[in-house]
């Protein structure tokens, strides 16, 4: 009995084995716990864009590369286009993907380095300002209970402006508006809008300043990043709220500023006051408010610690990534799967064509082929024998119709008399008057004379009963041309 205490009391501890999967998964819980969101800068290569719509790639500098990952509805904000070679910052997790042990980075914002060049000079302008206590809350003046008047530095075409304005007459109409117009973007607006801060700060003629601008990308809001407009906020008497960009914009303004306001509306909000009854109203809701919403955000903050607990250990929405990435996977190989299929049937449809061809019917066309010039010649033949017949039949009727055609008988001598003016054809003297023109056909040419004398029948016959017609020159009967006869005239 004692024996068998002593082996138990000294017997090894069972062997815990984890299997690949438990692995993975609880390094990359280790990998989300241990690791915040952070920002990466690279180059990009070898990206993948499949039918899902995520983006895959590589993240690479002089040194290392680190496989990438964004997912469609982070890629779908992107306002430029990623491709091979661009250097660009990147905001993301650290995580890895199961089922092949690899370790990546889930990205969920993308930006151009030049950008990323615009926010690291605007950290360092940052640290470097609040190092020297630009921006001390103790620095920071009071905003006026109720200004009499509130000046406006801004651009006076912008919308700024006129939210700012309608915001005032809306909440506050009794105080008076004072508007600094100043350049907001471009290369010379910095300098113009601390020069402006100045001139108000000098004159005094306002309670309260306003800078305001409507919303833009990083380099559009850069005027208001410059270190000569933080010290003029800085060196600035008067209080001073800045209203610029969209809620999400934060500039060096912001930081240098008494107040920051999320839109120059939220600004223009800040400035002005309400009355005295709406404030007492809200005094008392506000107290109510703060001690239910103590209560409530007690309550939720211990729901969401513990639902915060639970959703760390399966989050469905990472798990849902992960099949969307062995999606992809699995879509490549069924491409790959269908290229094969493609290749193996065109292999079968080469050697359907080479037993084709080998039972092709040339023979049998070539038999056709000189079946059919031996038919060509026997008809050519026979055409030749049958037009050497037509054409001497052809022969024979045109000697038989120039026998009795009338130029058989104008080639013995015979002429065709016509007048000249109408063309009749003339078949006694009694037609024809002396000094009338007639023309006379011959077997070739034509004879245009004038009559001398008209000798009726039985009369004798002179020696010269017409005379040719003069030629222009003078140098006897002119030639006529031949020309074809009117129609039913011979």
């Amino acid at each position: 009995m004692e024996t068998l205490q002593s082996t138990e009391l000294f017997a090894p501890p069972a062997r815990e084995v984890y299997t690949v999967s438990r692995l993975n998964r609880e390094v990359r819980a280790l990998l989300d716990r241990g690791f915040p969101a952070l920002w990466l800068e690279g180059e990009i290569s070898n990206l993948s864009r499949p039918r899902s719509g995520h983006l895959y790639f590589t993240l690479k500098d002089a040194d290392a590369q680190l496989r990438c990952a964004m997912f469609r509805m982070r890629n779908v904000l992107l306002n430029f286009a990623p491709k091979d070679g661009m250097q660009v910052q990147l905001r993301g997790r650290v995580s890895l993907y199961e089922p092949r042990g690899d370790y990546q980075f889930i990205v969920e914002t993308m930006e151009e380095a030049g950008d990323g060049h615009l926010r690291r000079a605007f950290e360092a302008l940052k640290k470097r300002l609040e190092a020297e206590g630009l921006f001390d809350p103790a620095n920071k003046k009071p905003l006026p209970d109720t200004p009499h008047r509130i000046g406006v530095i801004t651009s006076p075409t912008g919308a700024a402006l006129r939210d700012i304005l309608h915001i005032l007459r809306r909440r506050y109409p009794a105080a008076a508006v004072l508007v600094y117009p100043v350049p907001v973007q471009g290369a010379a607006a910095a300098a113009d809008i601390a020069r402006m801060i100045r001139l108000a700060d000098r004159r005094q003629e306002c309670d309260v300043l306003i800078l305001a601008r409507g919303g833009g990308s990083l380099e559009d809001l850069w005027a208001f990043n410059e270190e000569a407009v933080a010290r003029a906020i800085f060196d600035c008497r008067l209080p001073l709220v800045a209203g610029v960009g969209h809620e999400t914009d934060v500039t060096i303004a912001d930081f240098a500023a008494d107040r920051r306001a999320p839109t120059p509306s939220g600004a223009a909000e800040l400035v002005s006051p309400d009355g005295a009854a709406l404030l007492a109203r809200l005094a008392a809701l506000e107290m109510r408010l703060a001690r239910r919403l103590r209560e409530r955000l007690a309550q939720q903050a211990r729901q969401l610690a513990f639902l915060r607990t639970r959703l760390q250990q399966q989050h469905p929405a990472r798990r849902l990534q992960q099949h969307q990435q062995r999606l992809d996977e699995l879509g490549g190989r069924l491409e790959r799967a269908q290229g094969h299929l493609l290749r193996h049937a065109r292999a079968r449809l080469a050697a359907a064509g080479a037993a084709l061809r080998r039972h092709t019917p040339d023979h049998r066309l070539r038999q056709s082929t000189l079946q059919l010039a031996h038919l060509r010649g026997r008809l050519r033949r026979a055409m030749t024998r049958k037009l050497d017949q037509q054409r001497s039949r052809l022969g024979s009727l045109g000697r038989a119709l120039h026998a009795v055609s009338p130029l058989a008988t104008l080639e013995r001598g015979y002429a065709i008399v016509m007048r000249a003016r109408d063309g009749q054809v003339v078949r006694s003297a009694a037609g024809v008057r002396p000094g009338e023109q007639i023309e006379a056909r011959l077997a070739r040419g034509h004879l245009r004379c004038t009559v001398d004398e008209s000798v009726p029948t039985g009369a004798a016959a002179p020696e010269k009963l017409c005379r040719p017609a003069p030629s222009s020159r003078g140098r006897g009967p002119a030639p006529v041309p031949a020309r074809t006869a009117k129609k039913g005239k011979p």
